[in-house]
Formats: C-alpha cells, sequence, structure tokens
C-alpha cells in the first residue's frame, strides 16, 4: 500500500504542475480563464494533501505501533 501511496503521489504531483503551468499559458495570453482552467489545479491538490498526509503519518503510526507491542 505504501509503494502504490508514493506512485499515485508522485503522479498527482505532474498532473498539478502541468495545471499550473496551463494556468499560467493561459494568464499569458491576456485573455480571462474559463473557471474550468483556472480550478483545475484544486483536485489534484487536494487528493496530494490526503496522500501526502498519509505518507507523513507512517512513521508516527509505526512508532506508536512498535510501542505498544512491546508492553
Amino acid at each position: 500500500m505504501n509503494h502504490w501511496m508514493r506512485q499515485i503521489h508522485r503522479w498527482l504531483s505532474i498532473v498539478f504542475t502541468l495545471t499550473v503551468v496551463a494556468n499560467f499559458a493561459y494568464y499569458g495570453t491576456g485573455n480571462t480563464p474559463p473557471s474550468a482552467v483556472t480550478f483545475a489545479p484544486l483536485a489534484p491538490l487536494l487528493f496530494m494533501t490526503i496522500t501526502g498526509l498519509y505518507m507523513f503519518a507512517l512513521p508516527y503510526v509505526a512508532k506508536w505501533r512498535a510501542g505498544s507491542r512491546s508492553t
């Protein structure tokens, strides 16, 4: 599960980066972008937050589980 979570997080970061670049490119043309372009980075960012928090918590949960088994 840990391997897949890291892979998903990596691919989401690529999608997020591409959507941000698309936003800057659209703004660079001088046109007002549609809402779909403006808010496109939010979906990958939400999932990156969830997977990032999961990976952040992994060492603490492992330490907590190891400590509860030793008693």
